[in-house]
């Protein structure tokens, strides 16, 4: 008792601070598992080559569209908007960009998995039924607020902020059915990186969440939040709390699944559901990402962004507690703590204890993505860890004559400020070298960035022009190895480890597609005015063989 008299007070603040911080991490770590896990899977199995083809208005259809895109894709707030902006910039319509950044945010999994066990399923159930109000008004008010010289003004900004950057273009792969992708373990291997990697990318967001939230319940008394917003007035403090709440996540640079902690102690506070509503929607606001829209879109228009998005984001906390409180589903109480102030042996440790093996198991299957024929056409980013597809990525550097790949231009240009600092050893997975590798099953000259499929055999890579290839490779690697490419002849080099060229290249270029082909092993080839010409495809070919005067040798 002596030494606790003894201990100044701002340290047992701090002490009581950490340990509240703690104990709602351990209250939300098996939903977080869960949550990323489950959007680590969509991310892997959901195609986005749709997203740059379906977007180019805003009609109802297009925005239910962009809206369902944003459901299965990162919860980041930073990859939203750098996703958003790749859209746009690739000839989405403004408004469906901006609904898909909406609801990458606030209609996601693991926020919904989140808010139930922190906050009780009454908050989750208002992020979807507010997203969807959200995004309504988005489209109603947006269509008037942002149209026009503004629309164009944007797009000229970003045309001349980019026009030196290399952003990839998409690039046509070989499509795979979904149920070959479900039986593929090389696909469950870019699922548990996808939700590694989200988990690195989102760890200081989420750390930071948990330390504010836990200063907040422990050191900030009832009569502060008084102060800030209004208690026993009716409508007018639902109101004015809606209004408010976007405001605190302005000022709090927590973003992302980050902030619920955060809304949790401002629920314990005494704000109204609506303000907690509203706050939680704001995530898409926080002085960082404001910064990156005026980068992106110039400061006329970052003005009329956050103008929209605070009007929209309020009005739809103070709808949604009006449909909440109509319904009678508005909790009675505000809980007397955040979270429980133990540890003890009931479902949520238990709980806790099986996805932590499930984590263990998602990080030994993502630190073994290349051995299990996963990460083709996959990098990630050296400066947050996100996983990005090569020909979706938001930005790219050319560093040393290799390629780098970033899942935001906030990431590309830390990167440029200081590269050193972000290469690590695993340097091929951030990295992408310009030459091409030899498929060692059927001699195909592909590209290891965009291969159908990868693997590592005694701590070397091997790149496949097809997943049947690589499972051939996989099932009897010495006979390939040994004997080279089926159909090759005598044995050569087939292999390329990323940052090296290949010593031996031969063949020819398909003259519909520009694919690099072997000659001895390509699937068709004819002959046009004394010319040998040959195909990756019988529908090259076909294509060639109507139309050859259109194709020079």
């Amino acid at each position: 008792m002596t030494l606790l008299s003894a201990t100044p007070w701002w340290l047992l603040d701090i002490g009581r601070s950490l340990r509240e911080a703690f104990f709602m991490f351990w209250e939300t770590l098996w939903p977080l598992v869960l949550g990323f896990g489950l959007s680590g899977v969509v991310q892997a199995f959901v195609s986005r080559d749709a997203m740059q083809r379906k977007l180019g208005d805003h009609r109802p259809r297009t925005l239910l569209r962009a809206s369902g895109y944003g459901m299965v894709s990162s919860s980041c707030s930073y990859a939203a908007s750098a996703m958003s902006k790749s859209l746009f910039a690739k000839g989405a319509d403004f408004l469906a960009a901006m609904v898909f950044m909406f609801a990458s945010t606030n209609l996601v999994l693991e926020l919904g998995i989140v808010l139930i066990v922190l906050m009780g399923w009454q908050f989750a159930a208002s992020e979807f039924v507010g997203g969807v109000v959200m995004i309504v008004l988005l489209a109603s008010v947006g269509g008037l607020w942002l149209r026009g010289r503004v629309i164009d003004e944007a797009r000229q900004h970003l045309v001349e902020e980019t026009h030196d950057s290399h952003v990839p273009e998409p690039v046509d792969t070989a499509h795979v059915a979904l149920g070959e992708r479900v039986r593929s373990r090389s696909s469950w291997a870019d699922a548990a990186t996808y939700t590694m990697a989200d988990f690195t990318m989102l760890r200081r967001e989420i750390l930071l969440g948990y330390l504010v939230a836990g200063g907040l319940a422990v050191s900030v008394p009832t009569r502060a939040w008084n102060v800030l917003f209004l208690h026993g007035h009716g409508f007018w403090t639902s109101l004015e709390n809606a209004f408010v709440g976007p405001f605190i996540a302005i000022i709090s640079f927590v973003c992302s699944i980050g902030n619920v902690p955060l809304a949790a102690a401002l629920w314990h506070g005494g704000i109204a559901f609506g303000g907690v509503v509203s706050f939680i929607f704001a995530d898409l606001i926080t002085f960082p990402l404001l910064m990156i829209y005026r980068r992106y879109y110039g400061g006329r228009v970052v003005w009329r962004l956050l103008t929209l998005f605070w009007l929209v984001m309020s009005v739809a906390g103070l709808v949604t507690e009006g449909l909440f409180r109509a319904t009678g589903l508005v909790p009675r109480t505000h809980p007397a703590q955040v979270a429980s102030a133990s540890v003890s042996w009931n479902y949520t440790t238990y709980l806790n204890i099986v996805f932590l093996i499930v984590f263990a198991v998602l990080y030994y299957a993502s630190k073994h993505q290349r051995a299990w024929g996963g990460g083709a056409g996959y990098a990630i980013d050296p400066v947050c860890g996100m996983q990005v597809q090569t020909q979706h990525a938001p930005a790219s550097v050319v560093h040393d004559g290799a390629t780098v790949y970033f899942c935001s231009d906030h990431c590309a240009r830390r990167f440029a400020e200081s590269p050193q600092r972000f290469l690590d050893k695993n340097h091929e997975r951030t990295m992408s070298d310009e030459g091409t590798a030899i498929d060692p099953v059927c001699g195909m000259s592909v590209d290891p960035t965009t291969c159908a499929a990868a693997l590592t055999h005694d701590e070397v890579n091997y790149y496949f022009c097809s997943r049947g290839c690589g499972e051939r490779f996989a099932a009897d690697p010495t006979r390939y190895l040994e004997g080279g490419p089926e159909g090759m002849g005598e044995p050569r080099p087939v292999a390329l480890s990323l940052g090296r060229k290949p010593s031996v290249v031969t063949g020819a270029i398909d003259p519909v597609c520009g694919m690099s082909v072997d000659p001895t092993t390509c699937a068709a080839a004819l002959t046009h005015d004394e010319v040998n010409y040959y195909f990756c495809s019988s529908e090259c070919q076909e294509r060639f063989r109507a139309h050859p005067s259109s194709v020079s040798p």
